[in-house]
């Protein structure tokens, strides 16, 4: 089950459990909050796109992926609060009169106790405990190892390319999704031919190399595919960084299509070899690699 995506104009009021926060990535302290909730309140854009354009982090999850995520969660709807100039300067005690009373009939709440929102970020999670017209849940930080499961714990794993640990912190794989377009066509002449992946403007990526990853069609079958993340530096390209996926025992045309790759291990780094024969016995190892971990 997918989250139903409603705009906060278009919701209808009712009696409503609402989990408040911004859930990127939708890993495992978010899961805390989320339990038990019946509606998902978060803000889009990402909050720091207007607060400090400068400063946005790279995002774990599309607005899509986040619903199919929560819809997971058994939760059914995900309501889309816009985040402007005029929502940065409301005030946070007018958010809760107008948003989570007036608009979404809140009478239950699940915040993180960390959570923090309304001009300059002056509303807390104490504060919405003391309210009496909503029952407020505060849920604790959820610590793994010692360390904060968080969002910016998990962006900094998938950067150094540890998306088996990011996934543990999760509770699925890190994914990357987009459509598949045309390329170089490098991986055809060496026998291995590619989906190349555009993925979305501010998406986080994993470091540059090699990863055994499972890949969801629009179909919705599922292949093993064994995915290079760099600039190719076998190859001059004027292409930039290139998301490029190999599928394992596949044969058709994917142009056009959305590709989903989830990341399970990465391999290896990003290298450059003596001469294409290397190379080839290096894909050739890298895809069987690839075909075990993934398992499909």
């Amino acid at each position: 089950m997918t989250a139903r995506i409603t705009p906060l104009a278009d919701v209808q009021r009712r009696p409503r459990t609402v989990a408040l926060g911004t859930f990127d990535g939708v890993h495992l302290g978010h899961r805390e909050v989320l339990c038990g909730a019946d509606a998902v309140v978060t803000f889009d854009p990402h909050p720091m796109s207007v607060l400090a354009p400068g400063r946005v982090p790279p995002q774990l999850t599309t607005m899509a992926r986040r619903a199919q995520l929560i819809g997971g969660l058994g939760i059914d709807e995900l309501v889309l609060v816009p985040f402007d100039q005029d929502t940065a300067r409301q005030s946070a005690e007018d958010f809760v009169d107008e948003v989570l009373v007036g608009r979404l009939d809140a009478r239950g709440l699940r915040v993180g106790e960390n959570f923090r929102f309304g001009r300059d970020a002056r509303g807390t999670a104490a504060m919405l405990a003391a309210d009496p017209r909503f029952e407020t849940t505060v849920v604790p930080v959820l610590r793994r190892d010692g360390d904060t499961v968080s969002s910016t714990r998990v962006r900094e794993l998938v950067a150094r390319g540890a998306v088996d640990e990011a996934a543990e912190l999760l509770g699925s794989p890190f994914a990357l999704a987009g459509e598949v377009e045309h390329g170089e066509k490098r991986g055809r002449e060496l026998g291995y031919p590619t989906a190349n992946l555009t993925p979305p403007e501010g998406h986080a990526l994993p470091a540059h190399g090699v990863y055994a990853c499972r890949a969801n069609l629009a179909d919705g079958s599922v292949r093993a595919a064994a995915v290079s993340i760099g600039i190719r530096p076998q190859f001059e390209s004027v292409l930039g960084v290139l998301v490029e996926a190999y599928l394992l025992d596949f044969e058709g045309d994917l142009y056009g299509q959305e590709l989903e790759l989830e990341f399970l291990q990465r391999l290896r780094g990003e290298q450059r070899f003596d001469g294409i024969e290397e190379l080839i016995a290096q894909i050739e190892r890298d895809v069987d690699e690839t075909r075990r971990i993934a398992g499909t």
